[in-house]
Parts: C-alpha cells; structure tokens; sequence
C-alpha cells in the first residue's frame, strides 16, 4: 500500500489524513509540540479578605494557637469556632449563624468525633 499524506495548512492549523500510522504519529507531535499557534494558560483565582478576620479575640498575642487532644474532650462531638465570632472562642456558641446571615458567608464550625 502506499503512503498518501496532505497536509493543509489555514489559519495556523494543520490537518492530516495519511494511511500509516507513523505519518499519523509524526503529524500529531507536529500539531501539538511548542509550535502549535495556540496553547491554553492556566488559571488562577486569588480571595483577600477586606479587612481582619479576628475581630476581638486574645489581640494581645502573636498568632492565635489552640492545641486540642482529642481524649480530653468532655463529649463525644465537639463544635470549634471557624467564624471568629463566638464568646466562648476557641468553641463554637452558633455566632456563625448571625455572621453568615450578615455576609451571605457559609461558615460553620468544625466538628471533632471523639
């Protein structure tokens, strides 16, 4: 059998029909190698906060560190406050629910099973 190859170019493409599955090969790696005329880029999406997360709790240190171990807990499910609203911070006193409503936020607490 013979080998028929075309090859058509138009607006930076290149289209090939071809019996053998090298010129195939060769084509694809053609069309597809740094030369090809258009490459995708990645995306990205970076989210500031307006203005400080914590608005009131232990300011007078550095950074706000809780240690937890987890068979010193008095119950079996234990709610952690993820909104920085709640009186009885580092647990949850529900603050998130008047926060989300406030913010149109979907914060909630993080549940720890003993």
């Amino acid at each position: 059998m013979a080998a028929y190859t075309c090859i058509v170019s138009t607006i930076g493409f290149r289209f090939a029909s071809s019996t053998s599955a090298d010129s195939i090969k060769q084509r694809r790696s053609m069309f597809y190698s740094s030369q090809a005329p258009y490459r995708r880029r990645a995306a990205s999406l970076v989210v500031r906060a307006e203005g400080r997360i914590n608005p009131d709790i232990r300011k007078n240190e550095e950074k706000v560190v809780d240690s937890v171990v987890i068979s010193e807990l008095s119950k079996s499910l234990t709610a952690f406050c993820r909104c920085w609203r709640s009186g009885t911070f580092p647990l949850c006193d529900g603050s998130h629910v008047k926060h989300n409503k406030a913010t149109d936020d979907n914060v909630a607490p993080l549940l720890v099973k003993k």
